[in-house]
């Protein structure tokens, strides 16, 4: 899995994790109290990777969450969520490792659930087992298959998890012609799942809007320039606003600056100074309108223009 597609799943996972789990657990609120939310360990995981040194096209994209049981007030369990693009021998053996190596440290229930985003996904494992003499281990994890999952019905869904799997499909669009009718085709792909994320914006929310669209435009990129622009304009048209991409991009710098400071309020500073700067430089944008974008004060928007000008008359 290349380092794009990692940084965008790890995004798009912190805003739909509840979607997943209902996606592949349809009855998972009887065992979780979804209401409370999630805390996010993934700087713990890391710690524990059983293979740091592998390399990165071959890594997965990987997430510890906590989530809270609804058997007490303060009980726990630990979530364990990997996206597996390519092909891996030792991955199921991966996935015992961290179970061991979780259970050992927390000593609280572990689960885990295998994303195959690739198009040997079937081929991947569900299970992990070893046999020495008498002894026999078995380790099993929920798995998900994107290739299992048809368009046709991957649309009539409005878990916004569904709509996820419906873009990461892309990257397996098989054309046999030209390359310019690949992009074409693709094309037509993407415009029809920006469609559908437009119509249910009311369904998904805004912050889950943003979010797909900016999984939905950086996951696959064509290689002409052209059909580039010629997409971010028809989302323009379909969103009836200008620079539909460039509002989603900002936005999602904030919550990156937030996901990296989190809880610190420098972070959450120096990310919405970058997204406004970025649209008083690249937009026509009067800062009422960016402001509303951004759902700020006006004030605050016109105290980092004060703050450009004045950086301006001062290199003059």
């Amino acid at each position: 899995m290349r380092p794009k597609y990692d940084k965008l799943w790890k995004g798009i996972l912190e805003v739909v994790i509840k979607d997943l789990l209902l996606f592949v657990e349809p009855d998972i609120e009887k065992y979780l109290d979804l209401q409370r939310g999630f805390e996010f360990l993934d700087k713990e995981l890391v710690e524990m990777d059983p293979q740091p040194d592998k390399p990165s096209n071959t890594r997965v994209v990987d997430k510890l969450v906590k989530a809270y049981l609804r058997d007490g007030a303060e009980s726990w369990m630990l979530l364990h969520v990997e996206v597996q693009g390519n092909k891996d021998g030792d991955f199921a053996r991966r996935m015992f490792e961290y179970f061991i190596r979780l259970l050992s440290k927390y000593e609280q229930p572990v689960a885990a659930i295998a994303v195959f985003s690739g198009r040997d996904g079937k081929k991947m494992p569900a299970a992990y087992e070893d046999r020495c003499l008498w002894m026999r281990a078995r380790y099993e994890y929920k798995t998900l298959c994107i290739t299992d999952y048809p368009d046709e019905v991957l649309q009539t869904s409005l878990n916004p998890f569904a709509t996820v799997l419906m873009v990461a499909k892309e990257v397996l669009l098989r054309v046999k012609d030209t390359k310019v009718e690949w992009e074409n085709a693709l094309y037509e792909h993407k415009v029809l799942v920006a469609r559908l994320i437009k119509e249910r914006m009311a369904v998904y929310g805004r912050r889950k809007t943003r979010a797909m669209m900016i999984f939905l435009h950086n996951y696959v990129v064509f290689e002409s320039p052209e059909m580039n622009h010629k997409f971010i304009q028809q989302t323009d048209e379909i969103f009836k606003k200008k620079n539909t991409m460039g509002y989603f991009e900002c936005w999602g710098e904030i919550r990156h600056e937030e996901g990296v400071e989190e809880g610190h309020e420098k972070g959450l500073k120096e990310g919405f100074e970058k997204a406004v700067r970025s649209l008083l430089t690249n937009t026509k944008f009067s800062t009422v309108k960016i402001a509303a974008m951004l759902e700020v004060p006006v004030s605050r928007v016109r105290k980092i223009k004060r703050k450009m000008n004045a950086e301006l008359i001062t290199l003059k």
